[in-house]
């Protein structure tokens, strides 16, 4: 890690944006909006050569600011919140304002320096966006179908109106999709790569084509610690935990999740392997986690190697040495 450098922490608010430096100390604040943003890129090209700007995702208010920072050509990168804060309390940082926030993003860049990654397009943030869509009806069908079970009498009929209403947007949103994905040559040839294989279908293969863009750049035990399948040690002295799997991206897990509880049913290679962890007494829960994580694994091997899975039958024995 090469010493000095100035890092930039900056906390993002619906109307303001709170900045700090290291190791200067320096502080300020600038509105959120067009006018405040172009004085804080300029503000900031002034101040001399920078090594890294981290801001926290904060639900779609970060995305302008990025934007003019990545445009402008300086060194950004967008973390997840929850690091953050487990790095504060680390750190013995227990309060929390937004000038303290930023102070705090600045300390976690010069300390953990987490690499910058290029923003997405706008074509991948409008699948992202809906994506996260999708999401969210299917959350509120899931609850709308509980609450349909325990209501009785004349409320009944307004739940099904409205488990109706989500439904056709729900179709809605999954045919937009399919018509932005079929949009691109890029990922009609990925997603139809990644569809070979049996049990993937569109929703997994839109899912990692958004949300993983290191797919097929990654190693096999990188791509599975980065979406969290990868189970962690949790050891002391001679106690010996279980191990258990944490972190990573939820919502990816969620959908590959689905995708694996599908193909250990139609896919040859994950069936044969969950029966075989069945047979050796692992729980159903562990053998589908495993399971996961070798789908991913092959996905991973898919992308990288450019090669579908009907073609290329040796395709699992690939994926054993990446």
């Amino acid at each position: 890690m090469t010493p000095g450098g100035k890092f930039i922490g900056i906390d993002v608010a619906k109307r303001q944006l709170d900045v700090a430096e290291r190791p200067s100390g320096a502080r300020w604040s600038a509105s959120n909006d067009e006018a405040g943003i172009a004085g804080l890129v300029a503000r900031l090209w002034k101040s001399g050569p920078i090594t890294l700007i981290v801001l926290e995702a904060t639900g779609g208010y970060e995305i302008p600011v990025v934007a003019a920072l990545t445009a402008s050509g300086l060194p950004v990168v967008v973390v997840n919140a929850r690091q953050v804060r487990d790095f504060a309390r680390a750190v013995g940082q227990l309060a929390k304002t937004d000038a303290i926030d930023a102070a705090v993003l600045a300390h976690f860049a010069e300390a953990v320096r987490p690499a910058v990654r290029p923003l997405p397009d706008e074509l991948t943030q409008a699948l992202q966006g809906w994506l996260a869509r999708r999401r969210q009806l299917l959350e509120m069908l899931l609850a709308e179908q509980q609450r349909l079970t325990m209501t009785t009498g004349a409320i009944r009929p307004q739940i099904q109106q409205h488990i109706e209403w989500l439904r056709r947007q729900l179709r809605e949103v999954d045919t937009e999709l399919r018509t932005l994905m079929r949009s691109s040559p890029v990922w009609r040839e990925q997603e139809d790569l990644l569809r070979s294989v049996p049990g993937v279908g569109p929703v997994l293969a839109t899912t990692l084509l958004a949300d993983v863009p290191e797919l097929g750049r990654l190693n096999r035990r990188q791509i599975a610690a980065l979406i969290g399948v990868a189970p962690l040690n949790r050891d002391s002295g001679l106690q010996r935990g279980t191990r258990r799997i944490w972190g990573g991206r939820a919502p990816v897990r969620a959908t590959l999740y689905m995708a694996t509880v599908a193909a250990v049913r139609c896919n040859p290679v994950l069936k044969g392997f969950f029966d075989r962890l069945c047979a050796a007494g692992k729980p159903k829960k562990v053998a589908l986690t495993a399971c996961m994580r070798k789908l991913l694994t092959i996905l991973n091997a898919i992308a990288r190697e450019r090669i579908a899975w009907k073609l290329h039958t040796h395709l699992t024995s690939i994926t054993i040495s990446c």
